[in-house]
């Protein structure tokens, strides 16, 4: 059993600011071939994550604690929408489609969010990745 609190919360923050990426993944799930992919990612201002799809699977993100910007775009990087997630204001989460481009930008320290996709982990291909 894995208890998801404060600590733990804190300790990948910890992590996620001394991280070079400033972000860090802690697994929920058992292994890469587990076919569903449940973590929690830590994220920090400044954190550069590339416009990308996931074209076989939907991606959950629940926000624990911070504030972020989820950003959709069309094929040629045009914005079409962003989600402000924030506790505060009641926008908890959202659930994006297979095949949707999207990012994210980091608005607070210790920003944390649960992700949740269909499994097993396959890593970004070149054509997943807008240029």
């Amino acid at each position: 059993m894995k208890i998801i609190n404060k600590e733990l919360l804190d300790e990948i923050t910890r992590q996620a600011k001394e991280s070079p990426r400033l972000r860090m993944n802690y697994n929920l799930h058992d292994n890469l071939d587990a076919k569903a992919q449940k973590l929690l990612n830590a994220l920090e201002p400044g954190t550069i994550l590339p416009i990308h799809r996931h074209p076989n699977t939907n991606e959950t993100y629940l926000l624990l604690r911070g504030k972020l910007n989820v950003i959709l775009y069309n094929e040629k990087k045009e914005v079409l929408e962003t989600m402000h997630l924030d506790t505060a204001t009641g926008n908890y989460g959202l659930d994006i489609p297979a095949g949707q481009w999207h990012s994210v930008e980091v608005l607070e320290s210790g920003t944390v969010i649960l992700e949740v996709k269909d499994g097993p982990y396959i890593p970004f291909q070149p054509e997943d990745i807008l240029q």
